[in-house]
């Protein structure tokens, strides 16, 4: 029971020594020393964007292979896409 209540006040003291700053990273404070002082530290939270890549896709189509049948033909293109990226 006691190392319950124990448990239950460090979590408890934990999350409220936590808090965002204007630009959205999380400062959390820390004890510094053996005394109860703290110490404030900054984390940087990542960013998640997206960037523009270019890759190869496959076109089908056909060509005039004689006056009577037309051959598939099997090629590619670049195509753009955009993919996630995390910036530190």
């Amino acid at each position: 029971m006691n190392r319950r209540t124990l448990l239950l006040a460090a979590a408890i003291g934990t999350l409220g020594a936590c808090s965002r700053t204007e630009s959205g990273d999380i400062e959390v404070k820390r004890p510094a020393d053996v005394d109860v002082k703290t110490t404030t530290d900054t984390l940087h939270m990542p960013s998640v964007g997206s960037k523009i890549d270019t890759i190869n896709t496959p076109t089908m189509g056909t060509k005039k292979d004689t006056i009577i049948v037309d051959k598939p033909v099997v090629g590619t293109k670049k195509t753009t896409v955009k993919v996630p990226v995390i910036k530190p």
